[in-house]
């Protein structure tokens, strides 16, 4: 199994975009990577990742509901990854495969409330060997079944500085832990709190050697209706503009969750703003990686669905911003190739300068976006292996593999095709080209580059009960690990 897994990382790193930058190594100077005299630190990293916060809802990629002005000014400043997807749009799928550059069936986190297990190389402790500082504060939701527990150093994948907790959606009532199993309480609106904290951690390391923060939001995933008050007033139900695929029987719904939504988000972009004067009054804004994205988006009512899983681009597109001043320069620029989930770890490791660890599976970017590889595109492979919750079998849902090109959606589920969408002519999604006579020779090319991906990831694409079965996991009816907390 160990071989099988190290000859699939060799063919994966054959086939990345930016391979190249992997046979840099740690040996080079930093000075010398980043083109700049006299710097002797690794760039800082600050990973702020939102929960539920689809791409397509900020100013910058034209959403006018949206207020969103500091990452509409980050955005211009930033490499924009305008076809970021989320590879299995789950919490905790994608959480697990941030951590360790990994596919799902590997780490085996297909589902949520399951444990991440210690398989892997996380990416805290590549950055601790490399002598950072790493923390992490806010929601972590890869600790199994019970949401509320103490999660002890053991089960934290390396982070040092610790204040989190597994997962809530109570935002007003939330809670965190340190190092001590005592349950110590956020005040007030728990994304507020935990930004000051990330603020203040980023403070009391500026004088000191490199550091990586992760800041985990759980907002804008519902309750909706629960940011604070001053900015839920900004939008009413009646001044929501509804994305045209929302039917129209679910219209009310649909602005009565987008008003809250959107009040989320306004709130978790003056947090944006409030980071980001941090870096400049630190004098840290230059040679710090700033990274803003999400784990996944929110159907809200597009396609008649809600929230996740769901193949369709309102449920896997997600907003991914990258600033490094020191190597990019002031300027922002759009990168269109498809960049997944699995890819951010082995990217984020090479622009610090660190050499990536072998149980990556993901591809390099760093290249791309130093402008040292050429910008081709890429086909993200997108997956759900065991439908749960509100995708349940019993409401449509079905275990699907497909790809998401800059252009395409291809999708097939266990009975075959299933979707195909020019996402540039349609970007809707309203006209599924599937299976229809003059799409062929796209749709025969598509299944072979799925095809493709699936054989490089040693997928088989089984029924979900056989995975479950595989991992020991026990699930209720509707599909979910039952949780408590």
């Amino acid at each position: 199994m160990e071989r099988d897994r190290i000859e699939r990382r060799q063919f994966l790193q054959r086939a990345a975009i930016g391979t190249a930058s992997i046979t840099l190594g740690p040996k080079l100077s930093w000075a010398r990577r980043s083109g700049r005299k006299g710097i002797s630190r690794k760039p800082n990293l600050v990973f702020i990742f939102a929960d539920q916060w689809r791409a397509q809802a900020t100013g910058y990629a034209g959403d006018t509901n949206a207020r969103t002005p500091n990452l509409d000014k980050l955005a211009a400043e930033s490499v924009n990854f305008t076809n970021a997807v989320s590879g299995c749009p789950v919490c905790c799928p994608y959480r697990a495969s941030l951590l360790t550059g990994r596919f799902p069936l590997t780490h085996g986190v297909f589902l949520n409330d399951v444990l991440l297990n210690n398989d892997a190389v996380s990416i805290a402790q590549v950055y601790n060997k490399a002598g950072y500082e790493t923390g992490y504060i806010g929601k972590w939701h890869l600790d199994g079944r019970d949401r509320s527990a103490f999660i002890p150093k053991e089960r934290r994948q390396g982070f040092k500085f610790w204040k989190a907790f597994g997962c809530t959606h109570n935002y007003n009532n939330s809670f965190y832990y340190t190092d001590e199993n005592v349950k110590l309480k956020w005040n007030g609106y728990d994304a507020i709190a935990q930004t000051h904290e990330a603020n203040r951690y980023i403070r009391e390391h500026a004088g000191g050697g490199s550091f990586a923060l992760f800041l985990s939001w759980g907002p804008p995933h519902a309750p909706y209706q629960t940011a604070p008050q001053k900015y839920r007033k900004l939008f009413s139900e009646s001044g929501v503009k509804l994305r045209p695929n929302v039917p129209k029987k679910f219209e009310a719904q649909a602005r009565k969750a987008l008003a809250g939504y959107y009040a989320h988000i306004t709130a978790l972009d003056d947090c944006i703003g409030e980071i980001n004067q941090t870096l400049k009054e630190t004098n840290l804004q230059n040679d710090t990686i700033l990274i803003f994205t999400s784990d996944h988006g929110d159907m809200l009512y597009s396609q008649g669905g809600q929230k996740k899983q769901q193949p369709w681009d309102e449920s896997i597109m997600v907003p991914f911003l990258l600033r490094y001043p020191a190597v990019l320069g002031g300027k922002g620029k759009t990168i269109d190739t498809p960049i997944n989930t699995t890819d951010i770890m082995p990217t984020l490791l090479a622009l610090s300068g660190i050499e990536i660890p072998g149980t990556v599976e993901g591809a390099d970017f760093s290249g791309v976006i130093r402008g040292s590889r050429k910008n081709k595109d890429n086909a993200a492979l997108i997956s759900c292996q065991s439908p749960f919750g509100q995708w349940t079998r019993t409401r449509g849902g079905r275990e699907y593999r497909g790809i998401r090109t800059s252009q395409y959606t291809y999708v097939r589920d266990l009975k075959g095709p299933w979707l195909l969408y020019d996402n540039k002519q349609d970007p809707y999604q309203f006209n599924n080209l599937c299976n229809k006579t003059e799409h062929r020779q796209l749709q025969k090319r598509l299944e072979g580059i799925l095809s493709q991906k699936l054989k490089q990831t040693n997928d088989e694409f089984l029924p979900g009960p056989e995975y479950i079965k595989k991992w020991g996991y026990v699930v209720g009816k509707n599909g979910t690990v039952r949780y408590s907390g």
